[in-house]
């Protein structure tokens, strides 16, 4: 059977705390998603998929997209589609990160906008109020959870991350509260230099990447609002191995071409074949890398009920559904409707 994507079960446990402070009832709501407490108290790794479901309830019944980040205020229902078009035709994400900015001047709701710094090699993203809050950032962070802020800088990086089509690396995340015991997840989440007692909450950058295009388009779009907050949500593993670095760069949006092993090389400051030696040690190649990616995110995305098998396509970058067919039976054996009708899929649903 194949390994989920997972996310620490602190995280759920997290979120759950939050709904109840709300006043929500966690009981209705886990009940609702069909999840069972059990998984949440004896598991250390919880499925991504079922996180984001999770996620999605919790934005219709708190009515606040921006529920666990920062915002200083709740943002209605539709408020982060209506975003995502606005920013979907800038030509670099430098623009798009100034309009993501403006757009949060004027939708209703929210104090807290992106703020980008260009400076030299580097650019930094942090947050700031906007004009109309009538506050600063360090009042608004008045004991404010480590959590919520985390989620808000990942939540952000991995958007970014969607816009390009590719990971960006970060050179390091900033954080101005002490170090947390779990350290370690901070790391793994952020997959760079981790520095706390900072003086802001931000994320650095090679500035090169302010330049580089926004691939993703109005029709991908559409496949990434049915399952946000998915791809804002997934993590890397926590493993050490050259392949799983590998499988960091690839990262989880299948909609655009990957990347070469040419380009992964390059990232990882070694030659091709160095790259494919050192693989071969680990007895896999970048090939069977890329093949595994896709087949898993193909499994994620077809054990999604709510997506059509179509979607599921668009998902993974597939222009025609037959191609798509093809794929998924050369990964699994299986057509994508002999998948829905199997047992593993009737099994999926029912611990789902």
């Amino acid at each position: 059977m194949e390994r989920k994507i997972t996310v620490p079960t602190g995280y759920v446990r997290h979120l759950l705390q939050l709904v109840e402070e709300q006043g929500f009832s966690v009981d209705e709501l886990l009940n609702y998603v069909g999840i069972d407490p059990k998984e949440i108290d004896t598991q250390t790794d919880f499925p991504a998929d079922k996180f984001g479901l999770l996620y999605q309830r919790i934005y219709y019944i708190a009515q606040d997209e921006y529920f666990g980040m920062l915002s200083g205020g709740k943002l209605p229902n539709g408020t982060f589609r209506m975003m995502c078009h606005c920013l979907i035709h800038c030509t670099t994400l430098e623009k798009a990160i100034y309009r993501a900015s403006d757009f949060h001047e004027i939708c209703r709701g929210t104090q807290v906008k992106p703020f980008l710094v260009r400076k030299g090699r580097y650019a930094k993203v942090s947050f700031t109020t906007t004009d109309a809050s009538g506050t600063t950032m360090e009042e608004l962070l008045e004991g404010e959870s480590h959590a919520r802020i985390r989620t808000s800088l990942s939540m952000w990086h991995h958007f970014l991350c969607w816009l390009l089509g590719t990971r960006l690396d970060l050179k390091a995340a900033y954080f101005t509260f002490s170090e947390p015991d779990d350290v370690a997840q901070y790391k793994t989440l952020f997959q760079s230099e981790v520095k706390f007692d900072q003086h802001d909450n931000a994320m650095i950058f090679p500035a090169r990447y302010l330049d580089y295009p926004i691939v993703q388009t109005p029709e991908t779009l559409r496949s990434f609002l049915k399952t946000a907050p998915y791809q804002l949500i997934v993590m890397v593993d926590d493993d050490t191995s050259l392949k799983s670095q590998v499988v960091a760069l690839i990262g989880k949006d299948f909609s655009q071409e990957l990347p070469s092993a040419e380009d992964v090389a390059f990232r990882l400051h070694m030659s091709v074949s160095t790259l494919r030696r050192r693989l071969l040690e680990e007895d896999t190649s970048y090939q069977k890398i890329k093949d595994e990616c896709r087949k898993m995110a193909a499994l994620n995305y077809m054990n999604s009920p709510q997506l059509s098998i179509n979607d599921v396509a668009g998902l993974m970058g597939f222009d025609e559904p037959s191609a798509f067919f093809r794929s998924f039976k050369k990964w699994t054996g299986m057509t994508p409707g002999e998948y829905r009708r199997s047992d593993t899929y009737c099994q999926q649903l029912e611990s789902s």
